[in-house]
């Protein structure tokens, strides 16, 4: 069969069957627009995430309520890009990202046969120990308050488990690039944990662990390539518009505990993060208020509190909050930034960011497109020490707390990979099943 036309003019066939196969013009340009935006994720992973809040929800919230120190926070957020861009663009100079970076994941995730299982009995250990925990009295605005912390045997053993969430999240992740896990199912195991998360804070009265693991998901998946970065405007919006309700909420179930609530406080107050941050201005740094050590770093980071019970509560908010004249059952931060100029001036905030910049290029470059377990690494690195509202040094800390906790999951996954030698004996190794919905 011809195309009307095709005798007259020679390459009239071959004309007309890319008029019917080519994308319309506006689809074209709105996948080119996909495209540089995913390529700069993909260069820039840790600008991006530490820009974003601020672009976002701190600095315009700052401009509308013309907050005298609005020049401070751009000055601090201008000195943490200056660590993370430089290092990101010398990595960048050193080797682009593959273009082809979801086939390379798929490949990398192809030799790691129980990944999938894996992550889902991760995913359900995370949300029983956290919910025991929780049941426990485990991380309550009671506790925190009161300065009593849960030691009882089952409390003790669900801290085993800490940052499994960040890691389940990471393996689900990997399990949808490398082609085992549809999306609609990738969907449904991150509402389980969402709303797992949610009835832990419920129970225990706090919203903060929430919203950080909401943002961390968000901005993991979009780098990823998981969402689309849209729908997550769409469903910070709606974040936004239900905020208000969700805070009355909040103290109405400290006031029932015997928790004091201070009704001068707003919702509108709470998300006055540029408030929070700009409190640090009016201190001469860096500030020593004995913070973590290198001894402390190892201790707390390396050794389970299992194994050193009685040890005492590390809480570098609960210092903060008592040297700007607060008590010592209430915790402050000046969020992440502030905390690192509190502590290490500008010097610091630029090594900071430059350092986990370079461990995260590393994570997602070094000899290809990373693994499972360099994935949920590179996870880790966003959940706890460049996460926007973690405390500073404590999240460091939390973050070598979590590695150890996840080695157990990472052995596993090792043990179960296939060798190349292997793969190449058996052609079907590396040919995963096509799921629909998958990355292609």
């Amino acid at each position: 069969m011809t195309w009307p036309g095709a005798a007259l003019d020679p390459g009239g066939a071959t004309g007309a069957t890319e008029a019917r196969t080519a994308p319309p013009t506006g689809d074209r340009e709105s996948g080119a627009q996909r495209d540089l935006v995913g390529r700069v994720l993909r260069c820039y992973p840790v600008t991006v995430v530490v820009l974003a809040p601020y672009a976002l929800l701190i600095l315009p919230t700052a401009v509308f309520y013309r907050n005298p120190e609005t020049g401070f926070i751009v000055s601090l957020v201008g000195l943490a890009l200056l660590g993370s861009v430089a290092v990101e663009t010398i990595g960048r100079l050193s080797g682009r990202p593959d273009p082809r970076w979801r086939e390379g994941f798929r490949r990398a995730h192809a030799r790691y046969p129980w990944l999938y299982p894996v992550a889902v009995v991760v995913t359900l250990t995370s949300v029983t120990a956290n919910v025991l925990g929780a049941h426990l009295g485990r991380g309550t605005i009671v506790n925190q308050v009161s300065g009593d912390l849960s030691d009882g045997p089952l409390a003790m053993v669900s801290t085993l488990f800490s940052g499994w969430t960040a890691l389940g999240f990471a393996l689900l992740l990997a399990s949808h690039l490398g082609g085992r896990l549809p999306r609609a199912k990738l969907y449904g195991w991150l509402a389980v944990l969402v709303g797992a998360e949610i009835y832990v804070a419920v129970l225990t009265a706090l919203t903060a662990p929430l919203v950080a693991l909401v943002f961390f998901m968000a901005a993991t998946g979009a780098l990823c390539g998981v969402f689309r970065l849209r729908y997550l405007v769409v469903c910070a919006v709606v974040l936004f518009l239900a905020w208000p309700a969700v805070f009355e909420h909040r103290n109405a179930l400290r006031e029932d505990r015997g928790v004091a609530v201070d009704t001068k406080v707003t919702a509108t107050d709470r998300l006055r993060l540029d408030s929070q941050l700009s409190v640090v201005a009016g201190f001469d740094v860096p500030v020593d208020l004995g913070q973590p050590g290198v001894t402390d770093y190892l201790r707390y980071g390396l050794v389970p509190r299992v194994l050193d019970p009685d040890r005492p509560v590390l809480s570098t908010g609960q210092r903060i909050n008592q040297y700007i004249g607060g008590g010592p059952t209430s915790a402050y931060t000046f969020l992440l930034l502030g905390n690192i100029w509190f502590f290490d001036g500008a010097v610091g905030v630029v090594a900071v960011h430059a350092f986990w910049a370079a461990l995260a290029a590393v994570l997602l470059r070094w000899r290809g497109p990373p693994g499972p377990i360099r994935l949920s690494l590179f996870c880790l690195v966003l959940f706890d020490p460049l996460l926007w509202s973690n405390t500073y040094p404590d999240s460091t800390i939390g973050f070598l707390q979590h590695v150890v906790a996840a080695t157990p999951v990472f052995v596993l996954l090792g043990l179960s990979r296939r060798s190349l030698h292997g793969a190449r004996k058996n052609p079907d190794t590396p040919r995963l099943p096509t799921v629909p919905g998958a990355p292609r």
